[in-house]
């Protein structure tokens, strides 16, 4: 089934986050099941970026709050340093939490706005019992330094006296402050300027190094990832259509899906000629997708086995996957 494949999955010991097969769920309005996430399958070697894409609505973020265990799964595995945390409950799946932590889109609104900077990046290490008060207060000025922010200009001020970046950068060292194992960001970037983008991504790889993370970066911008990213993941209405090294999928997209995106990646030369490919129509309903393989639609190169059959992940190049009829077996 496309999308629904583990031929991409590697065996590896230092695999910090593999997921399979995994299911999430919602209830429409009128009392059917929407399938946000049908049937992915991804992983994660320690040190590696790995980036999940895709237009708004294909189950991106999702994808990353079902491998949190934020929201209920229906059925799969999500298995982080060795342990399945989605046969984990109550004390147990709270105990498994500070080896993984969280960036969201809205940095602002992620944060409380009652509460000083200072206290919101100490926050976890008090909930944790983690050190003395001196203990906490060193690490809190640490942490807020590694992320450019001078902790006695910031310590005392409140998140809504900040820029959306400023927030991001706090956020972050909320996150870090219990040192995980495995970082999920979703969206970080997509609301702040352009800039302040390459900051944000900058302090991001930096932390990375500093702290040996693993991240899983959502993201519905290629530009965005293809610079940071050792691995992609193309989603299309909640199932994966390809995913290999950056680099692979940046030279030679073998989805066509996976080629309208990069098609609208913007060029530093302004001059330089390019094939825009664009899709017609909206994207399906998830609660009554197309039959066959749902992009055909949609799809510029569709064949008549489209509406029918839905595609097998096919191998382009090692490590290399996509789940296309044109890809040859």
């Amino acid at each position: 089934m496309a999308g629904t494949g583990k031929a991409h999955l590697r065996n590896s010991a230092d695999t910090v986050l593999r997921v399979e097969d995994l299911v999430v769920e919602y209830a429409s309005a009128g009392g059917e099941k929407v399938q946000a996430v049908s049937g992915v399958s991804i992983d994660i070697i320690a040190g590696e970026t790995v980036s999940v894409v895709g237009e708004s609505g294909c189950g991106k973020s999702t994808l990353a709050k079902g491998i949190l265990q934020l929201i209920n799964t229906k059925s799969g595995s999500v298995v982080i340093n060795g342990q399945d945390i989605t046969k984990l409950k109550g004390d147990e799946l709270r105990e498994a939490r500070p080896n993984m932590q969280m960036i969201f889109q809205d940095s602002i609104s992620s944060l409380d706005p009652h509460m000083k900077v200072s206290a919101l990046v100490e926050q976890p290490l008090k909930v944790w019992n983690r050190g003395t008060e001196a203990e906490r207060k060193a690490k809190v000025d640490d942490l807020l330094r590694s992320v450019g922010l001078d902790p006695e200009i910031v310590s005392d001020r409140k998140p809504t006296e900040f820029s959306g970046g400023q927030c991001q950068r706090i956020s972050i060292a909320r996150a870090l402050a219990l040192e995980p194992k495995l970082l999920v960001c979703d969206e970080p970037v997509s609301s702040l300027d352009v800039s302040i983008q390459a900051q944000i991504l900058n302090i991001l790889q930096d932390m990375k190094q500093r702290y040996g993370l693993s991240l899983l970066f959502i993201s519905h911008d290629l530009s965005v990832v293809r610079t940071i990213s050792d691995r992609i993941v193309v989603m299309y209405l909640g199932r994966v259509v390809e995913s290999g090294p950056a680099h692979s999928i940046g030279r030679n997209p073998q989805h066509p899906y996976t080629q309208v995106l990069l098609s609208a990646v913007p060029t530093v030369n302004p001059s330089a000629k390019r094939d825009r490919i664009l899709l017609s129509g909206d994207v399906p309903s998830p609660i009554h997708p197309p039959s066959g393989w749902p992009f055909h639609p949609r799809c510029p190169v569709a064949e008549s086995r489209c509406r029918t059959e839905r595609p097998e992940f096919r191998t382009v190049s090692h490590g290399h996957e996509a789940a296309c009829h044109r890809v040859p077996a």
